[in-house]
């Protein structure tokens, strides 16, 4: 068995380690936040008189949130516990976990595209009392629900690779479907009078050239993982594996996507105008420069911290901890910096109206009070998916989001008006790392005592 790729994440030092493995994964997600830019950029073009595309989008972002969560649970909890096998030197069960993840995206994507049909117009209807944006919503969301297979499938296809130390195929994976939806967005939307829905159609077209390229590199490169379902044994603790592994991931994300709807609610409720949803809007899209490249952090991070717990290497495993805090820290602080000192530049970038730009200027410098704690929390969670602990990483997320940021939001607009409501973000942000990040050393530590006893 050909081992390069994944003893390298017993052998070299860690700091290189984490360098190979999480920078194309880093470029990855800053691509992909790139991908969730270019589209809100062009759509703002279509009307530069009015913000009401941007807010569609801004409203569409929940769902796309969602088909996001699916796929990166499923990715995530293959990824772990096929690095963590490969960690143990168990080729037959890795290969049969990936298999595994690979049919729950199929089975994800077929759920989606009959959703389609379904959920998108009740959905925008319930978001908006604008006929303009309900409309420009559904145009959107149809095309980018019902043809989302492309991205669940390239997504779990890219963490089984990430899981096996290949990090570059992801990258180049994601770097070509932005290059595409760069040069293909302003054709649909534009050239063929598409408008918002040329958007949609840009976006999906991209996703699929990153499918179809994750495709060709199986073919042509062999992994340490066999792909071939035809050779498939199920068994149900695959599936619960990577259930109990993933769920973290996709709860996350999920309660991200319903944490977006109840803000936009408030937010409507607290200016009727509707300008501070777009200020919601253009600061997601915007902290994604900041928070994917964290994101790519871990993406590198996760197979590394899994195999060397599974090897039982607990100095390598406390020593890539320490990286990757100083790493996220890094990150977030160059992102609050940028924030606080150059907000409106950020905001002129989708051609705002001038409500819009004066209430977000100063929506930017009071959220962005959360990105140094979101860093250390982010890490934290990727620790605890890391040792096997799903349900404490999912009580960090719900805690992050759920149970923290939505009702403070809530508290903060009733008592202040919107100019308050933005300090829910770093609010909930320090309360959740201070908490959880005391609590994870001692987990690790208990973590490979049960290791040894376990021998």
């Amino acid at each position: 068995m050909n081992n390069e790729h994944s003893l390298k994440m017993k052998n070299l030092p860690m700091g290189k380690l984490i360098f190979q493995m999480s920078l194309p994964a880093m470029f990855s997600m800053f691509i992909q936040a790139l991908y969730n830019v270019v589209d809100t950029y062009y759509v703002t073009k279509i009307d530069i008189t009015t913000d009401y595309n941007m807010i569609a989008l801004g409203y569409a972002f929940p769902i796309q949130i969602l088909i996001t969560a699916v796929a990166l649970g499923i990715g995530t909890g293959t990824s772990v516990m096929v690095a963590k096998k490969l960690g143990e030197q168990d080729k037959e069960n890795a290969s049969n976990i990936a298999k595994t993840g690979i049919i729950l995206a199929i089975i994800s994507a077929i759920i989606f595209f009959i959703l389609g049909f379904i959920i998108v117009k009740p959905y925008m209807n319930f978001m908006s009392n604008n006929p303009e944006i309900i409309k420009a919503g559904i145009s959107y969301l149809e095309v980018v629900v019902i043809y989302s297979a492309f991205s669940i499938l390239e997504m779990v296809l890219s963490k089984i690779f990430q899981s096996t130390g290949r990090m570059l195929p992801p990258m180049f994976s994601q770097l070509l479907g932005a290059i595409g939806n760069i040069i293909l967005d302003p054709i649909f939307i534009f050239s063929f009078n598409m408008g918002v829905k040329g958007a949609a159609v840009a976006t999906v077209i991209s996703q699929g050239l990153s499918f179809f390229f994750v495709i060709i590199i199986i073919i042509i490169k062999k992994l340490e993982v066999d792909l071939n379902i035809l050779k498939y044994k199920f068994h149900v603790s695959y599936l619960t594996q990577i259930i109990q592994v993933g769920l973290p991931t996709m709860v996350m994300n999920f309660i991200g996507s319903i944490t977006n709807i109840f803000l936009n609610k408030i937010l409507m409720t607290a200016d009727p105008s509707e300008t501070a949803n777009g200020v919601l809007v253009s600061y997601t899209k915007l902290q994604s420069f900041v928070f994917m490249p964290v994101f790519g952090l871990n993406q590198g991070g996760v197979p590394i911290l899994s195999y060397n717990y599974g090897a039982k290497l607990k100095d390598r495993f406390k020593k890539a901890q320490k990286i990757l805090y100083l790493t996220a820290f890094i990150i977030m602080t160059i992102g609050f910096l940028i924030f606080q000192f150059f907000p409106k530049q950020l905001l002129n970038f989708f051609s705002p109206s001038a409500e819009l730009l004066a209430m977000g200027e100063i929506a930017l410098r009071k959220i962005s009070l959360c990105f140094i704690p979101a860093a250390i929390a982010i890490i934290t969670t990727v620790t605890y998916q890391s040792l096997g602990k799903g349900f404490i990483a999912l009580m960090m997320s719900l805690s992050r989001q759920a149970l923290l940021l939505v009702p403070l939001a809530y508290f903060l607009s009733k008592i202040g008006g919107i100019n308050l409501v933005w300090y829910a973000y770093p609010l909930a942000e320090v309360i959740v790392a201070v908490i959880f990040t005391l609590l994870v050393v001692n987990v690790s530590n208990n973590a490979f005592i049960d290791l040894k006893v376990g021998e």
